[in-house]
């Protein structure tokens, strides 16, 4: 049986003025915008954690705590979309998020780490609000076309994304210009991306708004009554399901756990700001650009397949990370890229399969539990990795995500193998 998107795929939205093309680019623009504020939490927030504390091993708490604030959005968004109020939930994540880039902002002015800490959970939730917009995408396409409609809204969070940590430099400079610390430039890109963000959304959901109007069906539905919670548990079980979680949540706690040390890790070689930017811009290219491929992928050949894929990807990125050095540029940026790739193919199909295991009235709630999943391994992830850089380097962590890897691609085997 294909382990694609399957026959119990979202619905296509009807009516002839709302194609499905026009429809997915408009998810892609909203969602453009507002994952330009992406690298004030995953970037900004490491280093100003790092400089507040004055601790390399407190880079990753920032980060644990943005991946908190993104768990609750996740909840928050999945139980608004289960109530046909989709759009009015990632809207409200995105603008409860520029809220805390502005908490962020005060902390690092009154150089407040506790502060930081609280503005870093509340910024979080826009983070949950960028990723569940894929999931809209699938209430576009039909089951054959699932895949391909990830795609095309993850490259729309591939432009803003890769374009966030290259304003690391330009928006540092801006800041100091407005007398506030260099570190905070990227909270303020995140102010004016998310607010832009929550209002095409809150626009969006509204079917005689004009222009974005058009994308309400996706955003919108009946109101129906949530689930039993053993309900939805129960439509968790099952063997797609569970594989689905656990790529999730491994393949996001192995890529953000080596994005909370890799850049100071590159400060620490003697790397500026500009640099590590670059750096990281061209890791989320890997993370968003491949996807119309591994969409398309999915569709043709199905989602165990560009699984395991991304698993064998990312053991050889987590192997290759024994040896590659903070110093050399070139190495450390096909290093994070081919991260960013392994991550996407597990990210995409992933969503996909986890979209197909189950029926249509748990799927807004299954979506959140994959969120869930996805931002509580990346909270465990996070400090793991600074503690254990901080205590024996890059390469010791290098290894535990090594391990995490090989023991993910042999579960994803196994479980393709027992269906």
């Amino acid at each position: 049986m294909s382990s694609g998107i399957g026959a119990r795929g979202p619905r296509e939205i009807p009516g002839p003025a709302r194609s499905p093309r026009g429809v997915l680019a408009l998810l892609a623009v909203a969602t453009a915008t507002g994952s330009t504020g992406l690298a004030a939490g995953g970037t900004a927030g490491a280093l100003l954690g790092a400089e507040l504390a004055g601790t390399g091993a407190a880079a990753g708490l920032p980060v644990a705590l943005l991946v908190v604030g993104s768990a609750g959005g996740a909840v928050l968004v999945s139980a608004e979309a289960g109530r046909g109020r989709r759009g009015r939930g990632l809207a409200a994540g995105y603008l409860i998020g520029a809220a805390g880039a502005i908490v962020v902002i005060l902390a690092a002015v009154a150089r407040s780490f506790p502060l930081l800490l609280a503005g870093s959970v509340v910024l979080g939730v826009a983070n949950s609000s960028v990723f569940m917009a894929r999931y809209a995408a699938l209430a576009v396409r039909r089951a054959e076309g699932g895949g391909l409609a990830l795609g095309a809204v993850f490259v729309g969070t591939a432009a803003g994304a890769v374009l966030s940590p290259l304003l690391l430099g330009p928006g540092g400079a801006l800041a100091e210009a407005a007398g506030l610390p260099g570190l905070t430039g990227l909270y303020l890109v995140a102010v004016v991306a998310f607010g832009l963000a929550a209002l095409m959304f809150a626009a969006a959901s509204i079917p005689r708004f004009p222009v974005l109007g058009r994308a309400a069906p996706a955003l919108t539905g009946p109101v129906t009554e949530p689930p039993p919670v053993a309900r939805v548990l129960g439509g968790l079980r099952s063997h797609r399901a569970r594989t689905a979680l656990v790529t999730l949540a491994a393949a996001n706690f192995v890529m953000v756990a080596f994005m909370s040390v890799a850049p100071v890790h590159m400060m620490s070689g003697g790397q500026g700001l500009e640099p590590i930017g670059v750096i990281v811009a061209l890791h989320v290219a890997g993370m968003f650009a491949p996807s119309p491929i591994s969409g398309h992928l999915v569709d043709r050949l199905g989602a165990h397949a560009v699984l395991t894929l991304g698993w064998v990807l990312l053991l050889a990125v987590s192997l290759t990370g024994l040896l590659v050095s903070a110093h050399g540029t070139f190495t450390m940026a096909i290093h994070l890229l081919v991260l960013g790739v392994g991550w996407n193919c597990g990210i995409v199909a992933g969503s996909a399969l986890l979209a197909a295991a189950v029926p249509d009235g748990l799927r807004p709630h299954a979506e959140g539990a994959g969120e869930v999943a996805m931002q509580l391994a990346a909270m465990l992830g996070a400090p793991v990795a600074s503690l254990i850089t901080a205590a024996a380097g890059y390469p010791a962590y290098s290894l535990v995500g090594a391990c995490l890897s090989l023991g993910a691609l042999l579960y994803c085997h196994r479980s393709r193998r027992t269906e």
